[in-house]
């Protein structure tokens, strides 16, 4: 292995076997194992996942719950070994999955400081050394002699936390460690990891926090469905987390839900018979900031609004109900009977976040002849960090 290269995983998967009948006796169990066909099924938790975390790099690991995250810290960590593949570790691990595992619920916390130095490897007299440190770090000095079992979940992860910085390893690795603790701590465990990283430490972090992968990270792992998908930049990764989070089912049938609970207005002279949302020429409810938005509208006429003109009016609302923008078609030049209609936005500057449609069609006295309310739904997602409601199209310039 390279010496530039801290973890090696080489085409690893993971499987488990899964019963689907629990036995909740020692009869049904024994009866379980005589039985010809066992009711076994193979989960596939990984497959052949490979990539390189480099020496002192903070690298991310990110992906939905059931993508195969856990799975593989615990590989890294040696608690499981792969079915297939190898692992490849330079240098000492120390991994921090849960906070506060070896502590002992009957011991003060003093005990269990001096407890969790030893599993880290630390005598006793180096312990004495680091006590005061790791006792002002958690907060907790009026309160280290009273046993664990009486001191809050939060004290808990704060005391964990403050003995598990102490490692010395030259690998260390995280698991939503920035998701627990109030504010305030979480802000000194940011700190903790802005030092680390200017130590040239490896760190792995395990986040659903994409601010943090963006704020910490040098490059990112995304898993999906036991797959791995990329290790690329943190601002990709994130729009790749965000993409596989977006269930475009979900956004249809909040189409469906909302056309069948809201009363649809107009005349009917000339109604909108179909929606399709596209990027590129292609179906899909997910659109990035940036990139192409167009939206078709089917419609149908009757025989005597065969040239009926129609005045087109769209409205976009976030998902708060802020109107974001109204676009209509009074200056377009569209065919009086046109069988389709299409809304183009080159780039779409919408923020990330869900949105919907309002969509309405008016004759020439201004009468409704068909208005949808909020009737179509997408979501926004974005390749890089932005603030507000839209991205304007502007550039910088400078003079002298």
């Amino acid at each position: 292995m390279q010496d530039n290269i801290a973890i090696r995983v080489k085409n690893v998967s993971k499987t488990f076997l899964l019963p689907h009948e629990k036995q909740t006796s020692l009869k049904g169990a024994l009866v379980h194992m005589f039985r010809r066909k066992r009711g076994f099924e193979r989960q596939h938790v990984l497959d052949d996942i490979t990539f390189d975390i480099k020496k002192g790099e903070f690298f991310g690991i990110v992906g939905r719950n059931g993508s195969g995250k856990s799975t593989l810290l615990k590989l890294l960590a040696g608690i499981y070994t792969p079915d297939t593949g190898h692992i490849t570790i330079n240098g000492r691990l120390t991994p921090f999955i849960e906070l506060g595992v070896g502590f002992n619920p009957e011991l003060t916390g003093r005990e269990n400081v001096f407890l969790n130095g030893a599993l880290l490897g630390y005598s006793r007299k180096e312990m004495r050394a680091m006590y005061t440190d790791i006792v002002g770090f958690a907060e907790l000095e009026r309160f280290m002699d009273q046993k664990l079992k009486n001191y809050s979940s939060g004290m808990q992860v704060r005391l964990a936390f403050s003995i598990a910085i102490k490692s010395q390893s030259e690998v260390l690795l995280f698991d939503e460690v920035l998701a627990v603790g109030d504010e305030r701590f979480q802000k000194k465990c940011i700190e903790v990891f802005h030092n680390l990283k200017e130590e040239g430490r490896t760190i792995i972090l395990v986040t659903h926090d994409m601010g943090n992968v963006e704020r910490f990270c040098d490059r990112a792992l995304v898993l999906d469905k036991s797959q791995k998908i990329s290790v690329t930049t943190p601002s990709k990764a994130a729009a790749i987390y965000a993409r596989i989070n977006v269930d475009e089912k979900q956004l249809k049938d909040k189409d469906a839900s909302q056309e069948n609970s809201v009363a649809r207005r107009g005349n009917g002279a000339i109604r909108v018979a179909k929606t399709t949302l596209t990027k590129d020429g292609e179906p899909t409810r997910i659109f990035t900031t940036g990139e192409p938005f167009s939206l078709q509208l089917d419609l149908e006429r009757q025989p005597d609004a065969a040239q009926l003109p129609v005045l087109f009016g769209l409205a976009f609302f976030n998902a708060d109900g802020v109107a974001v923008t109204g676009p209509n078609s009074r200056q377009a030049q569209l065919d009086r009977d046109a069988k389709t209609v299409i809304y183009t936005i080159p780039e779409l500057p919408f923020a990330p976040g869900d949105y919907s449609v309002t969509i309405a069609l008016y004759g020439e006295h201004m009468e409704t002849l068909d208005l949808l309310d909020k009737t179509l739904h997408f979501s926004v997602i974005s390749d890089h960090t932005m603030g507000g409601a839209v991205e304007v199209a502007g550039s910088w310039s400078s003079a002298k």
